[in-house]
């Protein structure tokens, strides 16, 4: 059996057909079509609301600040590819993010390792597009997986498509948009004069943004579409698990800002999961939180592998076993793309239905009630019996982590 991990970077939770049952117009066609071969999981949370807090948790199963605030990845950390090639398994890594790069060192384990850093691209299109990065894993399937037929592999593809800066072909926003008459100067000149400044005044333009954004959701579930029907051609697909998802999500305004800053609400945190099992007939939804944190000890689990000491998630499976967990995300509370040296850190807990934030920057708390209050509108934090309990789980859970920095 092949593990495949597919990772869209920046993808919402409600901009996945299969969760939001309100949507107006479908984004995510092919993810819907493969749904009755997934296990859903309802209530997946990141680690970390952008990619550097978010990746160290999905393939290292650790917290970001483990081992400090540094961007490189600490050779302290072990990357599933690295536990996965001692014990026989090829694995492969196909991507388009600067800073998943063997740059900051995440080439570790892997046999192949394809990040795209030495491919020429432009202002408007900083990164290659899931087609490229589908011909790259389609290429090296080709030349190394058929010709060790009986050797297992874990193949990690992650596409960057959904990501600003929001320029979505044509076609695909004709789709889904058709009254929209924009041109690619125009979207650009949206994304650098709105996104890149924050600027949330306009509500229009805010509303074109994320149509723009919707646009490059419906191009990347072709995407996705095409890497299934590579697998299936090659005859890989049916003995394969495929485990899809994203990092973190985006704002569009939701919370007075835009992209994926250092924040830790629902819309950057609330992640789509699904389980792909081409044996499967009927979709599962499993309603408990589970956590990024726990994939890469269910990859082991999925290999019939044991854990490895310093994961601190838990394998998914079996589903009966698995226990309700807390999720807990950390980051730099950066403003913008750049991190600085005095930005400081904020940290979040959620645990049965309820989520607590802490600002270090300014020792304030915010908490709110998911369950009654789903887009987080009403700060409990002075007002909810549970505020103390909460409280001390997250410091409790801050000072373990500040102890191993």
């Amino acid at each position: 059996m092949n593990v495949i991990l597919l990772t869209i970077d920046a993808l919402r939770y409600d901009k996945v057909d299969i969760y939001n049952h309100n949507c107006k117009v479908q984004l995510t066609p092919f993810l819907d079509s493969i749904a009755d071969r997934c296990i859903i999981f309802n209530n997946a949370y990141s680690t970390g609301p952008y990619t550097q807090v978010s990746f160290p948790g999905i393939l290292t199963s650790s917290y970001y600040f483990d081992f400090g605030r540094s961007p490189f990845l600490s050779p302290k950390r072990t990357l599933i590819s690295e536990v996965l090639r001692k014990n026989g398994i090829l694995t492969a890594a196909f991507h388009s993010n600067p800073y998943l790069s063997e740059y900051f060192g995440w080439n570790r384990g892997w046999d192949n390792f394809y990040d795209s850093m030495q491919e020429e691209v432009s202002e408007k299109r900083p990164y290659i597009p899931g087609h490229d990065i589908n011909k790259k894993v389609e290429e090296w399937l080709v030349n190394k997986v058929k010709g060790e037929k009986n050797k297992p592999f874990f193949l990690w593809v992650h596409y960057m498509d959904v990501h600003e800066p929001y320029i979505p072909k044509s076609e695909y926003l004709s789709i889904i948009h058709p009254e929209l008459v924009i041109n690619e100067d125009e979207m650009f000149n949206l994304y650098k004069e709105v996104l890149l400044k924050r600027d949330v005044s306009d509500m229009e333009k805010l509303l074109l943004l994320e149509k723009l954004y919707e646009g490059k959701v419906r191009e990347v579930d072709d995407y996705v579409k095409e890497l299934f029907t590579i697998l299936s051609e090659l005859e890989i697909l049916e003995d394969s698990r495929i485990i899809i998802m994203s990092d973190h999500g985006d704002e569009f305004g939701e919370h007075g800002g835009l992209s994926h800053d250092g924040k830790m609400y629902q819309e950057l945190l609330h992640i789509p999961l699904l389980f792909y099992d081409p044996s499967r007939r009927g979709r599962e939804i499993f309603n408990k939180a589970v956590s990024a944190i726990d994939i890469a000890p269910t990859i082991l689990y999925l290999f019939e592998l044991g854990t490895v000491e310093n994961f601190k998630g838990r394998p998914l499976f079996p589903l009966d076993e698995y226990k309700e967990r807390e999720c807990y995300a950390e980051a730099i509370e950066k403003h913008g793309t750049k991190i600085k040296e005095t930005d400081k850190e904020v940290y979040c807990l959620i645990a049965n239905g309820l989520k607590i934030i802490y600002h270090s920057s300014n020792g304030s708390w915010e908490m709110y009630n998911l369950n009654e209050d789903p887009h987080e509108k009403n700060n409990i934090a002075t007002k909810s019996p549970k505020f103390e309990e909460m409280k001390n789980m997250l410091i409790s859970r801050i000072n373990r982590q500040s102890n191993k920095s």
